[in-house]
């Protein structure tokens, strides 16, 4: 009985003796933040969003494929047109411009969500809330759409000429037109690559999306091309808001449905 109150009283000694040699470890303050840093990245800057926003732009404009990618197409397109028929009508070259943003929506915005890796996803929930994710990654096709818009309108200007009485008009209706497909495009790619990287889901759903969107910009263009009295103007350009709203809606209430599973 001796022989075990002994050892019971050893082994007591030793455990109090490594806690105060664990409580005596010198902690070097200044390297906290850098674990920090490294768990939590994110987190560190002003704001999950826009630090989501500028990660996007930094790769974006790092590996330059989309860009240029983009940029070959719209030129060549123009190049062509140019070569076969010169100088188009106003009508057609509404159409030809219209169609040319289309192109490069899908080619651009559509891969937002498509390109991000499976495992990414799981790190990304574990930094931010998924609408801060879904919005930072309309911003970010938002953005990428108007310069891809201005750059389409300067090539188009300088290769097909430029038949706008009111040009100004015109421009702003492809900055909302860029921001109409970016938003359906977001949309539509956060569904396909939830849905186990489907792009054909993203393509039938995006044809009864993007073709009211189409003909509502293609008529509200035909002002800028001929100035004169149009009934019913506003109300198309309030119903193209109105759908670029319950797109932005749709998905802030969707996606984190999507995003859980």
């Amino acid at each position: 009985m001796l022989a075990l109150r002994e050892c019971k009283y050893r082994s007591a000694e030793l455990k109090n003796q490594n806690k105060v040699n664990i409580l005596k470890i010198p902690i070097n303050k200044a390297q906290i933040p850098r674990f920090r840093v490294l768990l939590n990245p994110v987190s560190n800057m002003a704001s999950p969003f826009i630090s989501l926003v500028k990660k996007d732009l930094l790769m974006e404009w790092r590996q330059k494929h989309t860009l240029f990618g983009v940029l070959l197409y719209v030129g060549a397109t123009v190049f062509v047109v140019r070569m076969m028929s010169g100088q188009p009508e106003a009508s057609t070259w509404n159409a030809l411009f219209w169609l040319t943003m289309l192109f490069v929506a899908v080619n651009s915005v559509a891969k937002s969500f498509l390109q991000e890796h499976p495992h990414r996803f799981r790190y990304y929930h574990t930094l931010v809330k998924p609408v801060t994710f879904l919005l930072a990654k309309m911003l970010y096709s938002i953005l990428l759409m108007a310069v891809m818009s201005l750059v389409s309108l300067l090539l188009y200007y300088i290769l097909l000429g430029w038949p706008l009485a009111q040009g100004g008009l015109f421009v702003a209706l492809s900055l909302i037109g860029g921001l109409s497909l970016s938003a359906v495009f977001t949309f539509l790619s956060a569904i396909a690559a939830r849905a186990q990287q489907n792009s054909a889901l993203m393509a039938i759903l995006g044809f009864p999306l993007v073709t009211p969107v189409l003909m509502i910009l293609s008529k509200l263009a035909v002002k800028a091309i001929a100035p004169f009295y149009m009934p019913g103007w506003w109300g198309l350009a309030l119903i193209l808001i109105a759908l670029d709203v319950l797109v932005i809606l749709l998905g802030v209430i969707l996606f984190p449905f999507l995003w859980q599973e």
